[in-house]
């Protein structure tokens, strides 16, 4: 059961030697986890599937070296401010910033591209930020929603890790149809980049419009007292003792699958 979270944990590199390995692992294979990790593959998994997104633009850091100007009006006409900036390939909201202007645009291109060089900038929405579970290989099941709320400007870092800084509502008030459309979505969201065991799925809800975007997918989310994750399973009905058992279940038959493919081949 991998709890390596980051690079070469969740992004397929570990997955990969157990896969060689011919032993059973929970969660993604190499490809799931590849596409979910990286936020350029992802959106465009998404983007082929018809979800919805806020507008995204994908930079590579070496426009900032030569062609500077130039991206930086490509990113103003087309996303405008305020927009957020984040490394294709990190979690936990580090290396995120939010630019309300050039300036800060520019420092939140250079501070993203220290961590890599494949960059994704997001038009900024006020939105409520939603979060799904999903369980399952093929047969796939969401869990009820819930709800991150927090007082800060968005959820960075210090607010997502800093106690009583945020805290969460399970299940998310939301109306009922909304719900069910976004577990809908969750499922789609795991299809659409080849995941598998475990996922938590992100939207971003506007309560006005009642508009639902599809954020991002973390194909091996926490599992500490403070998670979603298994908060949103315990909710659902399903505690962590039979989430572990039913994980664990999942990864066996996987693995068996994958080895009468190699039987076969």
């Amino acid at each position: 059961m991998p709890v390596l979270h980051g690079p070469n944990g969740e992004d397929g590199t570990i997955q990969g030697l157990f896969s060689l390995m011919q032993v059973p692992f929970v969660g993604s294979g190499v490809l799931g986890s590849a596409v979910g990790m990286d936020k350029q593959a992802m959106k465009a998994a998404f983007a082929a599937a018809g979800l919805p997104q806020v507008p995204y633009a994908c930079v590579d850091a070496e426009e900032l070296e030569h062609d500077r100007e130039a991206l930086l009006n490509r990113l103003e006409q087309q996303l405008g401010y305020p927009c957020f900036i984040k490394p294709a390939n990190l979690g936990s909201s580090v290396g995120i910033s939010k630019a309300t202007n050039r300036a800060e645009l520019l420092a939140g291109l250079r501070e993203a591209a220290g961590h890599d060089p494949r960059l994704v900038v997001e038009q900024g929405v006020q939105a409520r930020e939603l979060e799904c579970a999903v369980l399952g290989n093929r047969q796939m099941q969401a869990s009820v929603l819930g709800e991150i709320c927090f007082d800060a400007d968005w959820y960075d870092y210090e607010t997502k890790y800093s106690d009583g800084k945020s805290h969460t509502v399970i299940p998310a008030e939301v109306p009922s149809a909304l719900a069910e459309r976004a577990r809908e979505m969750a499922i789609a969201a795991c299809r659409a980049v080849g995941a598998a065991g475990l996922s938590r799925v992100d939207f971003f809800y506007e309560q006005a419009s009642g508009q639902l975007w599809l954020n991002e997918i973390n194909t091996l989310p926490g599992f500490t007292s403070q998670s979603m994750y298994p908060m949103l399973w315990e909710a659902s009905g399903l505690p962590l003792e039979e989430l572990v058992h039913q994980l664990v279940q999942l990864a066996q038959e996987s693995g068996a699958s994958a080895h009468r493919r190699a039987e076969a081949a």
